[in-house]
């Protein structure tokens, strides 16, 4: 991964068709993602079960792109080695799973992946200050985690831009996720956001057999922010 702050649309495949996912994400890389968002939640931290290490592991050689997993469970690092040995290439803990998030974002870069740290809606920026320079990705929560297709709190916008002055030169993407849409991307691209994560938004209307929507709908969030 090479970085740069072009804006990236990361399809969520939480919103694909579970039995078809190496078509789908075939499919959506195809038709124009930059990277591939995996959602995973373990009924503990976040009110939903999803995904594990041998899902990614067997999605992973489908694909192209980048693979971004995020890690909405608690406790984390017992199942870092795990996810990166599954192929993640960004692997994104949540600031609120545990007391000791330095430690959990040298074990991310230790096992090899970009180390991104999460920020639930409720949470501050406060206590990124000090974990700047340990962190590759910052997830911006938009909605509180746990499901798909939930509505964008603009509460958000503010800390993304607060966010993006305090990072200043530094390499580290800014991701959005929760709610998406044409009309909420040019809030966040505006606030200092380059990676989208975009669930419903880019796989409604389309399927395996009809992917074309999928570029229909990414192209839209991107010609929203152009």
């Amino acid at each position: 991964m090479t970085f740069d702050r072009s804006i990236k649309i990361a399809p969520s495949i939480l919103s694909a068709d579970f039995a078809n996912f190496g078509q789908e994400i075939e499919a959506v890389e195809a038709q124009g993602a930059d990277w591939i968002h995996v959602d995973v939640m373990d009924g503990h931290f976040v009110p939903n079960l999803t995904f594990g290490p041998p899902l990614c592991a067997a999605i992973r050689k489908h694909i192209k792109t980048v693979m971004d997993v995020h890690l909405m469970i608690a406790p984390v690092d017992p199942y870092i080695d795990a996810f990166a040995e599954a192929g993640a290439d960004v692997l994104t803990a949540h600031l609120e799973a545990g007391p000791h998030i330095h430690r959990t974002l040298q074990a991310i870069r230790g096992a090899g992946c970009k180390a991104g740290l999460a920020l639930n809606p409720g949470t501050g920026i406060e206590d990124v200050e000090y974990l700047l320079d340990m962190v590759d990705l910052i997830c911006v929560m938009t909605v509180n985690p746990g499901f798909g297709g939930q509505k964008f709190i603009h509460s958000q916008v503010d800390k993304v831009k607060k966010l993006r002055a305090m990072i200043g030169d530094r390499p580290i993407h800014i991701e959005i996720d929760g709610g998406i849409t044409p009309e909420t991307a040019p809030l966040m691209a505006a606030a200092g956001a380059d990676v989208l994560v975009a669930g419903s938004a880019v796989f409604k209307g389309g399927s395996v057999q009809n992917p074309a929507p999928y570029g229909e709908n990414i192209r839209a969030i991107k010609a929203s922010i152009a």
